[in-house]
């Protein structure tokens, strides 16, 4: 079963409907609901995601929709060789270098972000939701 990290564009994209890359997100997370694809992320992907939707939704409806999620995502943690790595490496967004060697540390190949220009050197499979199901066949 592919392990696949997933990124905060990714998730947002799914939880605020954000045309036109719902779609992809709202397959992906269905292929997560029917065991047929693991999804994982960082606490540090809900907090930001909670921080963003709570201005559109309230508190309390953000951690509502973040409960429903949580069901389909496993959450993993980062590690001081992560946060080392990520001050260490050549990212220019600290943040995507802390979800990279996250995935990277956690044994997870696939990272699907639609930020791909902040991922130039990777050795992970990084690709939108959109290439990765095209490419897996799944659409």
């Amino acid at each position: 079963m592919n392990k696949i990290f997933v990124d905060t564009d990714v998730i947002l994209d799914l939880l605020a409907r954000r045309l036109p890359h719902f779609h992809f997100s709202a397959v992906l997370f269905t292929f997560a609901e029917m065991k047929k694809i693991e999804l994982y992320t960082s606490p540090l992907i809900f907090a930001n995601t909670f921080y963003i939707l709570r201005k559109q939704l309230g508190n309390e409806e953000a951690k509502k929709t973040l409960r429903k999620l949580r069901v389909l995502v496993h959450i993993i943690d980062s590690s001081e060789a992560v946060v080392d790595k990520a001050l260490n490496s050549d990212f220019a967004d600290f943040e995507d270098a802390i979800q990279y060697y996250t995935s990277q540390e956690n044994g997870i190949n696939i990272l699907l972000t639609r930020n791909l220009r902040d991922y130039k050197n990777a050795s992970l499979i990084v690709q939108t939701p959109e290439t990765f199901l095209v490419s897996n066949g799944l659409i």
